[in-house]
């Protein structure tokens, strides 16, 4: 299903460390209070433009997902690494967690009422950057909140080890916020605001909010 070798490396660095990957991120929501506000935030946003199902792309062990859901939000998640999946269904057995890749988003047209890719755009090259936030605007319905997470920087470098010393094999890209709000306004979003998380460290993130126009 998925030919390109970046993908296939990724998934299967992700199905290497998801279980470690699960334990490493199990309590960094409640550790971040920016974050926190910034899910309420897209969570009352969903609701004010009448709810609906909400898709966490790139979802991970499902601790965002499972977030989301604790505030009231129907969210699912999705995901490219079938060992990510199991751990998500696992650790949040009443949620719904599917595997599939945001390159090939299979999602009916206007079929969700908010969006969400936190950390999972890093690994995307940047030609392939236009045709994902594509597929993020084709899914989600007008009107509707989209919240991307992702490194801050200008390079890209090879990540051959993680979350409990296993091996892995992906690129993780850093980005700055105006390249991607390009992206965005490009396929039709309207960005509507941004936060830098730890702004003058060198492992700041930055968290965009952006609407379907």
């Amino acid at each position: 299903m998925w030919t390109d070798d970046w993908l296939i490396d990724t998934r299967t660095s992700y199905d290497t460390v998801a279980v470690g990957y699960a334990d490493f991120v199990r309590e960094a929501i409640a550790r971040q209070q920016y974050v926190r506000a910034a899910l309420t935030l897209f969570a009352d946003s969903v609701r004010a433009t009448g709810g609906g199902p909400v898709a966490d792309i790139g979802c991970g062990p499902g601790h965002v997902t499972a977030h989301l859901h604790a505030l009231g939000v129907d969210a699912f998640g999705i995901d490219l690494s079938p060992g990510m999946v199991d751990v998500a269904r696992r650790d949040h057995p009443g949620l719904r967690f599917e595997v599939g890749s945001m390159t090939e988003l299979d999602l009916p047209a206007g079929s969700v009422a908010g969006l969400l890719a936190w950390q999972s755009l890093i690994h995307i090259p940047d030609d392939e950057m236009p045709a994902v936030i594509g597929h993020f605007h084709r899914v989600l319905r007008p009107g509707g909140p989209l919240q991307l997470l992702f490194h801050v920087g200008d390079d890209s470098r090879l990540k051959t080890e993680g979350y409990g010393g296993h091996p892995m094999n992906v690129h993780v890209h850093r980005r700055q916020p105006s390249q991607v709000a390009t992206w965005l306004r490009d396929a039709g979003f309207e960005v509507e605001a941004q936060m830098l998380l730890s702004p003058d460290e060198k492992g700041s993130q930055a968290i965009l909010f952006a609407r379907h126009s």
